[in-house]
């Protein structure tokens, strides 16, 4: 039984498509279906490998920070070395991962 089908059902379900494919379709059919189980299939791998990967990067290197002219009117702000956040001038810790701020 496949999906609680039973020998009778799956034959008149091959006769209903025989009748509307055509008997000189039924292997483009059949190769179509079968492409689409296998790349269904490596898309389930994948998706199951990529959920065990850490879904945030760390990066060992400093952020640079480019200055732009438009931004001088803003208040001061300082960028964690850590993460790139940006903060307040006075803060002394990054506000998303607490590192401390020079």
């Amino acid at each position: 039984m496949i999906l609680g089908l039973g020998i009778p059902e799956l034959l008149i379900i091959l006769i209903v498509i025989l009748v509307i494919f055509g008997p000189k379709n039924l292997p483009k059919i059949g190769s179509a279906l079968g492409k689409t189980v296998k790349n269904v299939r490596e898309g389930m791998e994948e998706g199951s490998e990529d959920k065990s990967e850490s879904p945030v990067e760390s990066h060992d290197e400093p952020v640079e920070v480019i200055e732009d002219e438009d931004d001088a009117d803003a208040p001061e702000t300082k960028f964690c070395s850590k993460c790139g956040t940006k903060n307040s001038a006075d803060a002394g810790f990054c506000s998303k991962c607490g590192t401390k701020l020079d």
